[in-house]
């Protein structure tokens, strides 16, 4: 068994080992090792039904950025927020994130509620009602205003057969390997494990030379060591918003 078959058997058994259920009534919770922006457990919920399952956030992601001042009441924002679920193939319900499953699709279903769930947390991080640029939207002007060209939330399948989306793919040339990157706009051990996890899981379908950044946000706050180190140790370059340019030459071949 390779070393990288080892970390991924390693991810699930943690993830497996982690997670706690509780009955509650029809719906059964399903408390889940990731973390979300206040650093709280993720918990999501799944009701048996005459055609397999549903699950749902319970309302709580949406309702949460709203509590904190970040309001969906932009086009701009809605097509982001549905960007994202989309890409995970998440449906919003009224206020709830929400998909169907079935018992052969539940583990893949529920693995990608969580990840739209951890990706609309992490995009409007910070973001109030009256700050309209999110750091997406920020590195995308930047790699557009330098002319690195670019295909934006691209997902891929990883070995385990779950998918994992990235936000821009810079295409091989000449010169230069596919580059893959993550745009992280609150930098953390849980959003750094994340990335990691999807690396890992990934690396191996995509071309031998392929390189992946993590564009981390530091307008806010400095990027704590263990996390640039982390993703440095997984073969990821992090890159903090703050030294961009010096990046530059290595994406825009």
């Amino acid at each position: 068994m390779s070393e990288i078959d080892l970390l991924i058997d390693g991810y699930w058994r943690w993830l497996r080992d982690k997670t706690a259920i509780k009955q509650l009534k029809d719906w059964t919770e399903i408390t889940t090792p990731y973390l979300d922006r206040h650093n709280d457990y993720l918990q999501i919920y799944a009701r048996k039904t005459e055609t397999g399952f549903v699950l749902t956030d319970g309302g709580e992601t949406l309702l949460d950025l709203k509590q904190s001042g970040c309001l969906m009441d932009s086009q701009k924002r809605q097509a982001i927020l549905q960007t994202i679920l989309n890409g995970f193939g998440i449906e919003q319900q009224d206020t709830e994130l929400q998909v169907t499953a079935t018992s052969d699709n539940f583990a893949l279903r529920k693995h990608n509620l969580i990840q739209a769930i951890l990706s609309v947390h992490d995009m409007f991080f910070l973001a109030s009602s009256t700050i309209e640029a999110l750091f997406f939207e920020d590195v995308a002007d930047w790699l557009e205003s330098v002319d690195i060209r670019y295909t934006p939330r691209v997902k891929f399948s990883g070995k385990s057969g779950f998918d994992h989306m990235f936000d821009f793919v810079i295409p091989k040339s000449k010169v230069a390997s596919e580059r893959i990157i993550r745009a992280i706009n609150n930098p953390s051990r849980s959003t750094a494990q994340n990335l990691i996890m999807a690396w890992i899981d990934t690396k191996d379908s995509r071309p031998e030379s392929s390189e992946s950044f993590a564009f981390l946000n530091d307008n806010e706050k400095t990027i704590a060591g263990n996390v640039t180190e982390a993703l440095r140790n997984y073969g990821i370059t992090p890159v903090a918003w703050s030294q961009r340019d010096q990046f530059r030459e290595r994406l825009v071949v």
